[in-house]
């Protein structure tokens, strides 16, 4: 096996400084544009955006290892994607259909303590990670929640019930929500794990709400801010 080849296929000084050279350029060229937009971090990026800077990473990735591509037509690509982002935001500002189409409208996870069905919301989230952002908020189970709404840029935002006002709702926890069962051993309150509706339960039943039959104890703590 030739180990030179496989790191270094002829690369030689003048190459390695070139592309280190290229490297600078392009990537100054990424940041200059993202600063352009005006965002501050990840987190404020849609779908849109994550997309355009797919599309300069692209455009950066030639110019940086080949010395074959000349840096010129990627800077041509970068501003026209940085006209084109500016042309589309301002149609997106002057008409809400179109912003909604490009950045997407929040949803309402859950109301009133419970998961929202498919005809009041979309209920289409990873519930595994919609849980684990829960827990980081430190709510022990749903019935805490009043509302919680899916930003279109992905960050959730919570309202919470006051503490006289929580009621018995799902777990978040794993070991917990780990307990569910389609059979009622002990009369009590129960929650549905797929739309988290709350019933007193004394045998195995269909939850009237999602047509589901699985369940778990319900939780009444309050939640520890």
């Amino acid at each position: 096996m030739d180990w030179s080849s496989i790191f270094l296929n002829g690369l030689d000084g003048a190459m390695a400084l070139e592309i280190g050279l290229r490297t600078v350029i392009m990537f100054t060229m990424i940041l200059v544009f993202l600063r352009s937009t005006g965002k501050k971090g990840v987190r404020q990026l849609s779908i849109f955006e994550i997309a355009i800077i797919i599309a300069l990473g692209s455009a950066a990735g030639d110019p940086m290892l080949s010395g074959q591509s000349a840096i010129l037509p990627s800077l041509i690509v970068f501003l026209v994607i940085l006209l084109t982002y500016r042309l589309i935001t301002y149609f997106a500002v002057k008409n809400q259909k179109v912003e909604n189409i490009l950045e997407g409208v929040p949803q309402y996870i859950i109301e009133d303590g419970m998961f929202t069905m498919a005809e009041d919301g979309d209920a289409n989230f990873a519930r595994d990670e919609f849980f684990s952002e829960m827990r980081v908020q430190s709510v022990e189970h749903i019935g805490q929640i009043r509302t919680a709404v899916l930003e279109t840029n992905g960050q959730v935002s919570f309202l919470y019930y006051e503490k006289d006002e929580v009621k018995p709702g799902l777990p978040v926890f794993p070991k917990a929500f780990a307990k569910k069962s389609k059979h009622v051993a002990v009369p009590g309150l129960y929650a549905c794990t797929n739309c988290a509706n709350v019933m007193f339960l004394d045998t195995a039943n269909q939850c009237p709400r999602c047509k589901q039959d699985e369940w778990v104890d319900a939780m009444s703590s309050h939640r520890i801010s």
